[in-house]
């Protein structure tokens, strides 16, 4: 039993984890190219991620003038994200240690993503932080059940043997798919609305305690 209000921490990975931005806005900026579109600066792009490859794209192509290239374009970022996932990409200052504060007081640490599995594995090996983590839930592991649809951090939940669970996320699917499970969440930034907030991972015990 953890030492500790929750025996089960489960992270986003996007944005909350790791701070991705600047490979994901490339990645999108390229299939714009492919399009002959103006690509869009990394901050324009930030907003867009969360919901997974698809739905980043979809919205970026909408914002400048249509998706109907969206199925020709979708292989085309994935192509060039796969060999370009880990250039800028790194954990956000002090997760580590705070992963390790809550691995030392016997927390089971999980993560539920929207990204795909392929690239979330790969993600984490390039960044070594496989190991990290007892469950990584990824966009298609369940099939048609992403997040903000409650069942991937059930399933987190019930793949790390029950028990108190709480949930740390940075976007509205985070929030939402959190409190459909009937799991507190706390939000890394202020972009969405949880139980808790805070923006220094130095902090991220207490908020959790806070949440119990």
């Amino acid at each position: 039993m953890a030492d500790f209000p929750f025996d089960i921490v489960g992270f986003d990975l996007d944005g909350t984890l790791v701070d991705s931005a600047g490979d994901l806005a490339a990645a999108v900026n390229h299939a714009l190219a492919a399009a002959a579109r103006t690509p869009f600066p990394v901050e324009r792009i930030r907003p867009m991620i969360g919901g997974g490859a698809r739905l980043m794209l979809q919205t970026a192509l909408k914002a400048s003038g249509g998706d109907e290239r969206l199925d020709d374009l979708l292989p085309i970022l994935l192509a060039y994200y796969e060999a370009n996932i880990a250039v800028t990409t790194r954990p956000f200052p002090g997760v580590l240690a705070a992963l390790d504060a809550l691995a030392d007081r016997g927390v089971t640490l999980a993560i539920v993503t929207n990204k795909r599995q392929h690239f979330t594995d790969l993600l984490l090996r390039e960044l070594d932080l496989t190991g990290r983590f007892a469950f990584v839930i990824s966009g298609d592991t369940i099939p048609g059940k992403a997040k903000p649809d409650p069942a991937p951090i059930v399933e987190m939940v019930r793949r790390c043997g029950g028990g108190r669970a709480a949930f740390v996320g940075d976007s509205r699917y985070d929030v939402e798919a959190a409190r459909a499970a009937g799991v507190p969440v706390a939000v890394y930034g202020f972009d969405a609305t949880g139980d808790a907030a805070f923006d220094d991972y130095r902090d991220l015990i207490g908020t959790l305690e806070r949440l119990a």
